[in-house]
Formats: structure tokens, sequence, C-alpha cells
């Protein structure tokens, strides 16, 4: 009886590994083994959730059936993991993060509603930068730094839809290159409200208005105009500054002198 016992026990802890940590809390880590791949499943409370999320990772693994919109099924298992075992078991590739490739595109399920399109050429980019969200927006890790994933798109960190860039199929999260189109390049500029011009303006306690200018490139100048006042203040922030090389050097220096800005940002 007890050897039968024993056995039952044995058989319920296939998939986990029972760890320590130096303040001694235990943890369960449950972990599988395709095609010679060890593919960790994360850390548990109890060895029973672990051993939970061992077996509905190897049914997954195993049930082709089992599709991207089935993960209601999956109670102890995380759903980024889910993801990532059935782009492993469906397309052969393994990947760190939850994408799924796709014939010619890949998504990035950063949940079940939010799913980003992106063009295969950034597969290796995406593969190795897992996607965060704060306040409507989103980052990666890059190099210690948190940036904005439309930056490598040549958005502004903090861009806004329908302002600076339009997403021509109205999906949000569809980042091909096709579907995106940039409606402003510049930092601190904003098209007026009344369609007459474009605002530069300047953010510091809060927002300081530099002036109102007849095209996007005088408002990005003059932004630089201010930012080169405002930078000589002791203990200035490091305010992004407008590269601008569709301009020669001699024209971009007469809008420079030409352009008028608000000296209340002194």
């Amino acid at each position: 009886m007890n050897n039968q016992s024993d056995k039952a026990k044995k058989e319920a802890l296939k998939g986990v590994y029972i760890a320590g940590t130096a303040s001694g809390r235990i943890l369960y880590r449950a972990s599988l083994t395709k095609n010679g791949r060890h593919i960790s499943l994360g850390s548990y409370p109890t060895e029973k959730k672990a051993h939970l999320a061992y077996e509905e990772a190897s049914k997954l693994l195993e049930n082709n059936s089992i599709s991207l919109n089935d993960f209601q099924v999956f109670e102890n298992l995380a759903f980024e993991k889910a993801v990532i075992l059935i782009n492993y078991r469906d397309n052969g590739l393994y990947f760190g993060t939850p994408i799924y490739l796709r014939k010619e595109y890949f998504n990035y399920y950063l949940d079940h509603d939010r799913v980003f399109t992106f063009d295969l050429d950034d597969l290796f980019y995406f593969s190795s930068h897992k996607i965060t969200a704060r306040g409507g927006h989103y980052f990666v890790a890059d190099y210690g730094s948190q940036v904005s994933i439309g930056s490598r798109f040549g958005l502004k960190p903090y861009s806004v839809v329908g302002r600076d860039c339009r997403f021509i199929n109205s999906d949000p999260f569809d980042y091909r290159r096709e579907n995106l189109e940039i409606t402003n390049t510049y930092h601190g500029v904003i098209p007026s409200p009344d369609g007459k011009g474009y605002i530069a303006r300047l953010h510091t306690s809060g927002y300081t208005k530099i002036g109102t200018y007849d095209s996007a490139l005088e408002a990005a100048i003059a932004y630089n105009k201010a930012l080169d006042i405002v930078k000589k203040r002791p203990g200035a922030k490091n305010f992004p500054e407008n590269y601008i090389d569709e301009v020669s050097g001699k024209v971009y220096a007469e809008i420079y002198n030409s352009v008028s800005i608000n000296l209340g940002i002194k």
C-alpha cells in the first residue's frame, strides 16, 4: 500500500522542481522538455499548481487542435507561456516572448485583447525585447532604459494617434510599416486647433507656447531655438532636440534667425 502511495505521489510531482531561496522560502518550478529543448514554465506558490501547469503545457504541445483562441482552457499556465508553446508547436521556433509567426508577419500577444502585428523584419528585435504597458503607451527595455515601441518606427515618445500618426486600417496595434502613417515627426510641434499653421511648445512645469508658425519645419526650428535658451538654465532637464536634415545648414540658419519665439520661456 505504501509503495502504491509513493508511486502516486511521484507521478503527481512530475514536471516540478522544488528549490529554496536564500531567505528560506520554497519555490515550485515547473518545466518540461520537448524535442530536446528544456522549457521553463515558471514558478508557482504550491507544488500542485506547478504540476497542473506542467500538465497543461504538455497537453498543449501534444494536441494540435488547441488554438490561439483556446487560452481560456488553461487555469495555471501563464498566458504568454501558452502563446510561446503554441508557436513552438506549430512553427518549430522557440521565442522567449509571446510571439506567433504568420506567413508574412507575426503577432505579439500582450494579453488576450491586445495583439500587436509586426513585419517579419522586426522579428529579431521583438523576440528579444519584452513589451510592457504604462498609461496607454507601450515600451521595451533597451540598454537599461524604457523605449517607446513607436520610436522603432519613427514615432516620437508619447505620440498621439490622429495628431502625430494614423493607422491606415484603424487598428492601433498594427505596426506594419505599410499600415503606419506618420504625420508629425518633430518634437514639441502640434497642428494648430484651427488648422492654420503649427504650434511649437515646450514642457517644463507645464506646456509653454513658443509660437504659431506657417509650417511644421518652422515650428520645429523655433522649438530648437527655445531649447537653446532653456538649456542654459541651471539644472535644466535633457530635452530632445529636433534633428533636421531636410534643409541645408544655410536655410536652417536663416529660419532660426528669423523665427520669433515667446520670450517668456526665459
